[in-house]
């Protein structure tokens, strides 16, 4: 049977966990419309990536 052969503290355990904090994502300026949206990304609102239309939208 697995049994842990000693218990862990809870400081031991948050320094073992400190580093999976989750990260926001970072956003840039559109080119075109200035509204954020993610780097390397085509932005969802005009649908542009690197001044070329990409996505066709209303």
């Amino acid at each position: 049977m697995a049994v842990p052969k000693e218990r862990v503290p809870k400081a031991r355990r948050d320094r073992r966990r400190a580093h999976l904090a989750l990260a926001r994502p970072a956003l840039v300026p559109c080119q075109q419309c200035r509204r954020p949206k993610r780097p390397h990304h085509v932005c969802q609102n005009c649908g542009t990536y690197h001044g070329r239309e990409v996505l066709v939208t209303e």
